[in-house]
C-alpha cells in the first residue's frame, strides 16, 4: 500500500490525482470546452422559471475550488431569493445606476464604449431572476481572538473564482451577467455583512426568456490576445 499523505514541516500534503490522457483526447476536451464556452453570453432578458437552490450552491463550491493567495479563499457568496430583498437590491442598484447615466458619472468615452450593448440604468432582471448571488472580498480575515489576520491578492483571487463561477453556471445550462453597480456599499447595508468584506460583483442567476436578445458581439480573435515575449 502506497503512503498518499505525508507530512513536510508539520504541514500535511497528499499525492496529487492527476490522470494522463492522450494527446487526442486533449485536443478533444479543449475544443469541446472552448465551444461551450463562446457559447455563454451575458443575459439581461430572464425568465421567472424557478431554479433549484442546490444548483447555486453546486456553483459556488466549485468557484470554490479556485486559486487564492496562501489558500486564504477571500471570498463570500451571498444568495438572495427573497422577493422582497431582490426588490429592494433593484431599486437601490437602479438609484445609483441612473446617477450614471444621467447624472453625469459616466463620461462620454465610457458612454460610446457601452452604446453598442444599449444598457440602461433600468435593472428589471433583479427582480425577475430566481436567485441573486452577491460576491464579496473579504478585505482580512479574523481570528477566533478577534485580531486581524492579513489575506493576500484578494481581488485576484476573488475573480478567479467568479470567472469559474461562471463557468460552473454555463456548464449546468444557466445564464447570468456579472452587474458592478457602481457604488455598491448599498449591498453591505442590505445583506448584514461586516466591516472586513466589500463587494465585488453582483450575478443574477436564472434561465433566458424565451425571447431574449444579446449583442451580436465579435470576441477578438486568438492573434489579438495572445502575445510573444
Amino acid at each position: 500500500m502506497t503512503d498518499d499523505r505525508r507530512f513536510v514541516n508539520g504541514h500535511p500534503f497528499v499525492r496529487h490525482e492527476f490522470e494522463a490522457r492522450p494527446a487526442d483526447e486533449m485536443v478533444e476536451r479543449a475544443d469541446s470546452f472552448f465551444d461551450e464556452m463562446d457559447r455563454r453570453r451575458s443575459i439581461r432578458d430572464f425568465s421567472d422559471k424557478p431554479v433549484p437552490r442546490a444548483l447555486i450552491e453546486k456553483a459556488i463550491q466549485t468557484a470554490s475550488t479556485s486559486p487564492s493567495g496562501a489558500h486564504r479563499q477571500p471570498w463570500r457568496f451571498v444568495v438572495v431569493g427573497e422577493p422582497g430583498l431582490k426588490s429592494q437590491i433593484r431599486n437601490a442598484a437602479e438609484a445609483e445606476e441612473k446617477v450614471n447615466y444621467e447624472g453625469g458619472r459616466i463620461n462620454d468615452e465610457w458612454r460610446e464604449a457601452l452604446e453598442p450593448l444599449q444598457t440602461t440604468w433600468e435593472k428589471p432582471f433583479l427582480e425577475t431572476v430566481p436567485w441573486i448571488v452577491v460576491v464579496f472580498e473579504e478585505r482580512y480575515g479574523i481570528n477566533p481572538d478577534g485580531s486581524r489576520r492579513h489575506n493576500y491578492y484578494v481581488k485576484e483571487s476573488v475573480g478567479m473564482a467568479c470567472g469559474i463561477f461562471v463557468a460552473a453556471l454555463h456548464h449546468m445550462g444557466l445564464a447570468t451577467l456579472s452587474h458592478t453597480p457602481s457604488p455598491m456599499a448599498f449591498l453591505t447595508k442590505l445583506l448584514g455583512r461586516p466591516e472586513n468584506e466589500r463587494p465585488f460583483a453582483l450575478f443574477p442567476i436564472g434561465f433566458p426568456a424565451d425571447e431574449c436578445w444579446v449583442p451580436d458581439l465579435v470576441r477578438k480573435p486568438l492573434s489579438e490576445v495572445i502575445a510573444e515575449p
